[in-house]
């Protein structure tokens, strides 16, 4: 087999990778940009220029060092977007802490898990965001996470009273830390939805987050005086790598449109900051074109974006390019796990390489799509495994080596899970997924964590959950129950009722289907393709 024909391919390596740590390369930046606009809160009025956001960011560095933190401490954050998230993320990387994202969908269960799986030492929390109350989980979760010190509740006293602390430390002992740290060290703990039942801390070191932000923000031509909305979540890699770190390493503007994604106040956004750019999954743009007032934004300041998370429909992207002004919008693929990004497409792409593919490999990365049993490298137009390799590869899963050694490999390549195609041209396909992970909006679910949940209810006697086609988020959650004997069926509404507190929301499933039996195979493995056809046929989808 000759080289050109094998699902294999390696991305451009003109521009060289970013061999410096997140805080020596956003001080550079800031140092060339002073005046630029660095940072916009739209929905607080507030905004920053490099130069301020920089002396932020050293004010709570200095802070979070009279607390005591030291380099590979690691300091959880959880609570939506905002500028305290951007500038507590850089100034923990400062001074070498871990950040831990912590999703703010997250309820007790979760959030006691990341807590206690981690060892998370100091936290820094939302009062509360919707309808949760954050100081009331943390309160009940606290005693079962035992390595933690310190909590802060952002918008209260705390916050200030943290901040009257950096003087406490003198500059040079800051820089003395800084001058401490290697782009190799871990600087981020990001968990990811595990098969096991909880969710694995893909742990991502500088050279990793950095240097993905730079590239992903690079291929859509971003500069200094761009302006980038980001609605996508901070806690995810979208919104603090392909938006923050995206940003900072070309001097262009972050642009926070509001805490949660809300399509009104992100189109309000970009016209009120004529943004040239903006991000989100396929739900989000099509909650904008959706939007009553949609036709009443002046949006012409667009040029770029990306959408990731799911693939993107045709008529979506025809109209964020025709309706949206971005011409040169992308898709991009990646994982948690890598950082995120593997593939993206290219500005002057098509619409058919925008809309049937996830883009070619990314600067400085491998890939191949492999025969999953066998690991041999397949034929361009055939399935197999995606693979990648190369800087962006994640440090390993926080204390378990076990699961890293079954994601990476000896040879340093990341197995997604992912079945894709490599086409002639190099593009790729996703075509499946080989552990059923459903993807919702974005969001990837795995089943078994669910399944775990399900599991705890005491009318349950067995659980199976899978993904079923949705015309809004792509996919649903459906759960296939088997009651105890004797116990009445569960509904949607009661099963909601028992998950809300402790489920995210997105993890909640929308259908139950109560059975006698699951399907099986010979062997006794359920057969989740026959259940997901047959639900699809109850329920006409």
């Amino acid at each position: 087999m000759n080289a050109v024909s094998e699902s294999y391919a390696a991305g451009p390596t003109d521009r060289p990778i970013l061999e410096e740590t997140v805080g020596a390369n956003f001080e550079r930046v800031a140092a060339e940009h002073p005046d630029t606009e660095a940072l916009v809160d739209v929905a607080g009025g507030r905004r920053w220029t490099y130069a301020e956001l920089d002396d932020d960011i050293n004010t709570t560095a200095k802070a979070l060092m009279a607390l005591g933190i030291q380099r590979g401490d690691r300091v959880g954050i959880w609570a939506p977007n905002g500028p305290e998230w951007v500038i507590v993320q850089f100034a923990t990387a400062k001074i070498g802490a871990i950040l831990v994202t912590v999703n703010p969908a997250y309820r007790t269960s979760e959030l006691a898990y990341v807590l206690g799986q981690s060892g998370v030492r100091t936290l820094i929390s939302a009062a509360g965001f919707r309808d949760a109350d954050f100081v009331a989980m943390v309160a009940e979760v606290r005693s079962d996470a035992s390595e933690l010190v310190d909590v802060v509740f952002l918008g209260t006293d705390d916050w200030s009273n943290l901040r009257a602390r950096a003087d406490e430390v003198s500059e040079d002992q800051l820089r003395a830390r800084m001058a401490s740290l290697s782009n190799h060290d871990p600087i981020n703990i990001q968990y990811t939805s595990g098969t096991t039942g909880f969710p694995k801390g893909a742990t991502l070191s500088h050279r990793n987050i950095l240097n993905n932000g730079y590239f992903v923000t690079d291929l859509i031509k971003l500069d200094v005086g761009d302006r980038l909305c980001i609605p996508v979540p901070f806690y995810h890699c979208f919104g603090m790598v392909m938006g923050n770190l995206g940003c900072t390493t070309h001097g262009a503007t972050i642009v926070i449109p509001g805490p949660g994604f809300d399509p009104g106040y992100t189109l309000h956004a970009v016209q009120k900051e004529r943004c040239t750019g903006v991000y989100g999954v396929p739900t989000m743009f099509i909650a904008m074109q959706s939007h009553p007032s949609f036709e009443n934004f002046d949006l012409s300041s667009l040029r770029t974006g990306i959408m990731a998370g799911a693939v993107c429909p045709v008529e979506v992207m025809k109209r964020c390019v025709g309706d949206m002004h971005m011409s040169e919008v992308a898709i991009a693929y990646g994982m948690t796990e890598t950082s995120p990004v593997s593939c993206q497409t290219r500005i002057d792409d098509d619409l058919e390489r925008r809309t049937a593919t996830i883009g070619r490999a990314h600067p400085h990365v491998e890939i191949k799509i492999v025969d999953p049993d066998t690991g041999v490298v397949v034929p361009r137009g055939e399935p197999g495994e995606f693979c990648t390799r190369g800087y962006s590869v994640m440090l390993g899963y926080w204390n378990d080596e076990a699961k890293t050694r079954d994601a990476v490999d000896a040879d340093g390549w990341m197995h997604t899970g992912d079945l894709a195609v490599m086409r002639e041209d190099g593009y790729c396909t996703v075509v499946g997924r080989i552990k059923d992970m459903v993807i919702r909006g974005g969001e990837n679910i795995y089943p078994r964590e669910i399944e775990e949940f399900l599991y705890a209810h005491p009318d349950v006697e067995d659980a199976q959950v899978i993904g079923v086609p949705d015309e809004k988020y792509g996919e649903e959650i459906c759960a296939w129950i088997r009651m105890r004997p004797g116990r009445a069926a569960l509904t949607v509404e009661s099963l909601r009722e028992y998950a809300s507190a402790k489920l995210a929301h997105y993890k909640i499933p929308r259908y139950v289907h109560v059975v006698d039996e699951f399907p099986m195979t010979v062997t006794g493995k359920v057969r989740k393709v026959e259940m997901r056809e047959e639900t699809a046929r109850i329920l006409g989808l």
